[in-house]
């Protein structure tokens, strides 16, 4: 599904930068929801829903989990959490991503990528 998303931006005309951006974001995503909202458990699920057009991306990835608090994770850029793994793909996240939101419960977050202007790409594909 990634490689498909990923495919789709480059039809879109989206550009390295975005479309790198877009990529470590859902990665992200999916590795927390994978291995802290379910706790790695085969028997729950990830979902996933998107949008795409030619100047925004929309994705929504809940999992089964009990969810978080994310005003609560620590920044990891802070002296004090600089050698903690934690809050690292938050971090990014909101940085490469126009916008991050989660629901009330912590276990669903909703991203979204605008197109960079400088990444308009002249070399788009032909529409058919």
């Amino acid at each position: 599904m990634l490689d498909e998303i990923l495919r789709q931006l480059q039809v879109h005309g989206w550009g390295e930068q975005d479309i790198f951006a877009v990529h470590l974001s859902l990665e992200e995503a999916l590795v927390n929801a994978i291995k802290h909202g379910n706790r790695s458990d085969p028997h729950k699920t990830v979902t996933i829903r998107c949008s795409l057009s030619a100047r925004k991306f929309l994705v929504e990835i809940a999992d089964q989990g009990q969810g978080f608090d994310p005003n609560a994770i620590p920044d990891p850029t802070d002296p004090e959490h600089i050698e903690s793994p934690t809050g690292r793909g938050l971090m990014l996240m909101r940085t490469f991503m126009t916008k991050v939101e989660f629901n009330a419960k912590g276990n669903a977050v909703r991203m979204e990528k605008e197109k960079s202007p400088s990444e308009e790409r002249t070399d788009k594909p032909a529409e058919t």
